[in-house]
């Protein structure tokens, strides 16, 4: 039926040559009309929620808005973790929800569970809480710099504010737009207690007078008979000079104004925030795309509308893109691109080489464009995107797409050589190679099935390989039977050779062939005479495979070079913020002297948001264009890390930027182990221990933990019957400290832009030193100052967490590590397995990895199950195409060898086998198994038509097939050469597929075309046998009904 159906396609010539043309001419829009992603979107939703309690300790931050947020939250259904991080003054919570979920409607559950939780959070709360649909662990897709000659930097910071990021947050695909060393204006009210005490005022009555002071009411409008009138007064006040003027209290009849007790000037909202870059402060802004957003299409909207946003600022006022990711993006397609065009090129010169002629050799190489660009237009009917990994599977595909053309032409020529004319070659040859063209295809994509039942976010990725590359397999296997016999009837000429005239001479590659054809019939014939210790050789592949893959190292996915570097560095708990900035230039001066380095931004300051406390400072360096520097992102690390310990008293964890992010945790280094307990006085105890046994280890770098416990502490101790004798109580002294150290938020005045507020403190130069507190006075009931320290007793050796971080509800501490040169993530997380079980950690402490560790022990899991799945497929659908429960055996013997050079050649060359190699085994269980089909498939059809031995057809099918294998498997080999090779951007990720496949490739080779038809031979005599058994069964069984009628009759 297959014959008659594709021999159309050769009768009707001109309508096949248009159904090409309109393949070509489809695949071609599509491809223009394909988005451009590092890799498929495939991002698990997330939403980041924040609340700010200004002055607020990390302890109570947690348990007064922390916890009551996180109770509703548990609440929500698809949420798969839930972690947060209490620092002074705010408290970011992190939903990561199932891939499965709408984020839309995950951001409205949140919303809901905020308004739940309304009632239970602090009554002074400034705003309620907020959230935004982003991933805090990811990087900005897009950096920019402001910064100005002449602007101060509250200028410079309204300007971004008003101006830029309300605009930027408005564009498509944009999740949030974060705010690097933020000084928003405000007018902060600066009080001398002294003064205050003097006039008999203290900081309450102060605060109250303040609030009544500015605002904005509605006031109401006159209507007359002709003509009305809006109410309107002047009750803002906006500026320093209006504040300073303004009266807060009267003593004796005479006015107390502001400046009289202190001053009112224009400063930062948060003066402990700073940003430089390059080593000048300035404003940063970090965009970050929505969770599900192109980042190609988000940053070229974000691009068409700079040079506008640039127009309505000062010209004195700079704005630069410090990082843009879309240009690695951009410059690793372009590089797969190129080696997709290499890999064609490779494939049409093997084609040619063994073909001969130019003319035969356009017959299959057509097949590449028609089938490449047939993909693309069902790529777009799907909705996928031009990534690393579709792109790959394309370039891989190359040397697939023109097999089945190879196997078409080859035959088909075979009978043209032998003085058939072209269009009966043509019939005759799709008659007899249509069902070995659709059996590779189809146990192909078979194959590919296991991919496509990955879970997770893994599964969600290379479900796009797979199904791209089935998908141009499948239109390869539709242009061999269609448009190839087509070409060949029409495009081949019949050998004649006229009287007296020479044969054409064979070539020297054909010369060359044929010796080695020679020496393989020889060979052959050897392995024949010696079936047993040929089979000796296959069962020895078949251990060694397994001896080999237990052996190898594991890893997860290939670390990448995105040119960006993100880090954390890390001082003393108790350093203050103008100590910090002093470290992190010293920091910066180191990384920016790197020649490698093009730009470097640094931001300090406390921030939940932001996952750094006080002693923290976070990184963002841009690296030059890869063929610009000398170094990989992991070896510009490496060189930078002794550097970084010529400063004291700091840390500098650094790792490179992967758009593969899985987790959202935001953690000094990539890989994280999690400890978590109900018991909060055990898991202080036991963290540093685990972190301790961690350091030792030598497969890992870089280990450290996010547990800060031992802040600098002033505890004030309230003597509550001094404080009652004077009538005063807690909660007045607690309101006094807020009012003079917490940056207590006492009014706000507006634009049309923005809202700015009004802070009260004491005076900068009293916020330095604890005996500030001995100026400090609380008013009693009968108007009289009391000193703080009537009733109140202080010391300075108290500790104070820096943060309190939770996960699922419970209080957790998160270590984090990076993994020393040569080292596998396999190895590093049975390292620090072995390490927590040496030191016995208590049951009470649960201890799980995070992030990309955990997505990587998961996969482990599933590595062999995924080969297996691929071999039982594989087994099933030859089985259903033979017909036969033996035969499929034959075909599967070749994969043993494929396993043996594709994990050596990664050992050999020091790659870990990761999911990358796990696809190229895969792979090279569809192509190996070609060979193996165009054996059997060959030898049972003689078999059958020819009335061959057994010996006799496997021996015929090898030497007839073994120009066709040949072919396929030099294509396939050449198509994976310049994975290898290949040293552009995004490189890294491809190249451990070209080492697991050209290495199985090259074994599989060497030894199948041997051992396939020595296990033929020995499963047929078993073939045989079972049939004559069952055969003498069935015979033996039926004569005695009929003796036994006999005897009755």
């Amino acid at each position: 039926m297959s014959k008659n159906l594709f021999a159309v396609f050769i009768r009707y010539p001109i309508a096949t040559c248009l159904m090409t043309a309109g393949i070509l001419f489809a695949g071609v829009a599509a491809y223009f009309q394909l988005p451009v992603a590092p890799l498929p979107q495939v991002e698990f939703p997330t939403i980041q929620v924040s609340a700010v309690l200004p002055g607020a300790d990390p302890v109570s931050v947690a348990s007064t808005l922390a916890q009551p947020l996180e109770t509703q939250f548990s609440k929500i259904p698809y949420v798969t973790q839930m972690t947060s991080q209490s620092t002074l003054s705010s408290t970011s919570i992190v939903l990561q929800f199932s891939l499965d979920r709408s984020i839309d409607a995950a951001g409205n559950d949140v919303q809901s569970a905020i308004d739940a939780a309304a009632a239970q959070l602090p009554s002074n709360l400034p705003s309620p809480p907020t959230f935004q649909k982003v991933n805090p662990a990811d990087s900005p897709i897009l950096l920019l710099g402001a910064t100005s000659d002449t602007l101060p930097l509250t200028t410079i910071d309204d300007y971004v504010e008003t101006r830029l990021t309300k605009s930027l947050s408005q564009i498509d695909g944009v999740g949030s737009v974060s705010i690097g060393g933020q000084q928003k204006p405000s007018i902060r009210i600066q009080l001398d207690p002294v003064k205050l005490a003097a006039r008999r005022l203290s900081s309450e009555e102060v605060r109250h007078a303040l609030t009544g002071l500015s605002g904005v009411n509605p006031k109401g409008v006159f209507n007359g008979t002709s003509r009305s009138y809006t109410i309107y007064t002047d009750g803002q006040l906006t500026t320093p000079a209006q504040w300073n003027d303004a009266i807060v209290a009267y003593r004796d009849a005479a006015p107390i104004r502001i400046r009289d007790i202190g001053r009112a000037v224009l400063g930062p909202e948060d003066s402990t925030l700073a940003a430089w870059i390059d080593g000048k402060r300035a404003i940063s802004v970090g965009i970050y795309k929505k969770p599900g957003a192109n980042t190609v299409t988000t940053v070229d909207r974000i691009k068409a509308r700079l040079p506008e946003l640039q127009a309505s600022l000062p010209p004195s006022l700079k704005l630069a893109v410090l990082a843009d990711r879309t240009q690695t993006i951009r410059a690793s397609l372009l590089d797969i691109e190129l080696t997709l065009l290499l890999n064609v090129v490779l494939v049409v010169v093997v084609i040619y080489a063994f073909l001969g002629s130019a003319r035969t050799t356009i017959i299959p190489a057509i097949t590449v464009p028609v089938s490449l660009f047939g993909a693309c237009a069902l790529m777009w009917a799907c909705g996928y995107s031009l990534d690393n990994i579709s792109l790959m599977a394309m370039t891989i595909a190359v040397g697939f797409v023109v097999d089945d053309a190879i196997v078409m032409v080859e035959n088909i020529t075979r009978h043209v050589e032998r003085g058939e004319r072209p269009l009966q070659a043509a019939l005759k040859g799709l008659g007899e190679t249509s069902f070995t063209i659709a059996s590779i295809s189809i146990s192909l994509v078979a194959v590919l099935l296991p991919l496509l039942l990955m879970s997770g976010i893994i599964g969600r990725m290379f479900r796009e390989f797979a199904v791209t590359l089935s998908l141009t397999i499948l239109m390869s296997a539709f242009v061999s039977l269609t448009l190839t016999p087509m070409m060949a009837a029409y495009m081949l000429r019949t050998q004649r050779h006229a009287a007296g005239r020479p044969e054409r001479r064979p070539g020297l590659f054909e010369r060359a062939f044929a010796r080695v054809a020679a020496a393989y019939e020889r060979a052959l014939d050897l392995a024949l005479r010696h079936r047993f210790v040929t089979l000796l050789v296959f069962f020895a592949s078949v251990a060694a495979s397994v001896i080999l893959y237990i052996g190898i190292p594991k890893g997860f996915f290939p670390q990448q070079d995105t040119g960006v570097l993100t880090g954390i560095s890390e001082a003393s708990q108790t350093i203050s913020v103008e100590d910090m900035a002093r470290h992190s230039a010293a920091l910066a001066e180191i990384i920016r002297a790197d020649p490698a380095v093009e730009h470097c931004q640094m931001a300090v300051g406390g921030s939940a948001y932001a996952g750094t406390t006080v002693n923290n400072g976070r990184w963002f360096i841009t690296l030059k264009p890869r063929d610009q520097r000398d170094a990989t992102a992991d070896e510009v690390i490496r060189r930078l890390r002794p550097q970084f310990a010529k400063v004291p008293g700091v840390r500098m964890y650094l790792q490179a930027a992967q758009d593969v992010i899985i987790g959202a945790r935001l953690a000094r280094t990539q890989y994280q182990l999690t400890l978590q307990s109900a018991d909060v006085g055990l898991l202080t105890s036991w963290a540093p221990r685990v972190l301790a046994r961690l350091s030792e280890l030598p497969q890992l770098r870089d280990v450290a933990s996010d547990q800060q416990v031992n802040g600098s502490a002033l505890s004030i101790k309230i003597d509550r019957d001094q404080a009652a004798r004077y009538g005063l109580t807690p909660q007045a002294i607690d309101g006094t400290l807020y009012d003079a150290f917490g940056s207590r938020q006492v009014g706000q005045y507006f634009t049309q832009l923005a809202t700015y507020k009004v802070v009260m403190e004491t005076l900068p130069s009293l916020q330095r030193d604890p005996s500030t507190l001995d100026k400090l006075y609380l008013k009693s009931p009968s108007g009289e100052p009391v000193p703080l320290s009537s009733v109140a007793r202080w010391t300075t050796d108290a500790v104070q967490p820096l943060s309190v971080n939770h996960q699922s509800h419970f209080p957790s501490v998160t270590i984090s590590f990076n993994l020393a040169p040569g080292v596998s993530l396999g190895e590093a997380t049975a390292a620090v397995d072995a390490a927590q079980a040496a030191i016995n950690l208590p049951p009470a402490i649960l201890s799980s990895f995070q992030g990309t560790a955990q997505a990587f022990q998961s996969t482990l899991a599933t590595m062999p199950i995924l080969i297996v799945s691929a071999l039982i497929v594989a087994y099933l659908v030859l089985g259903a195409l033979y017909g036969s429960f033996i035969h499929p055996w034959t075909i599967l013997s070749t994969l043993p060898s494929a396993g043996v050079g594709a994990i050596a050649t990664l050992w050999l060359f020091k790659y870990d086998f990761n999911l990358i190699a796990l696809i190229g085994v895969i792979l090279l269980i569809g192509i190996v198994k070609k060979n193996g089909i165009m054996m059997v498939d060959f030898a049972i059809a003689a078999t059958r038509e020819q009335n061959m031995t057994s010996f006799e057809a496997i021996r015929n099918a090898c030497l007839l097939r073994f120009r066709p294998i040949m072919m396929t498997t030099m294509t396939a080999l050449f198509g994976a050469l310049p994975l290898i090779f290949a040293s552009g951007m995004g490189s890294e990720l491809r190249r451990p597929l070209g080492y697991s496949m050209v290495g199985g490739l090259i074994v599989s080779q060497l030894l199948t075309l041997f051992t396939t038809p020595v296990i033929y031979l020995y499963l047929d005599t078993l073939s045989n046998r079972l049939t004559a058994w069952f055969k003498r069964r069935e015979d033996d069984a039926e004569p005695e009904p009929a003796a036994e009628r006999a005897t009755q009759e």
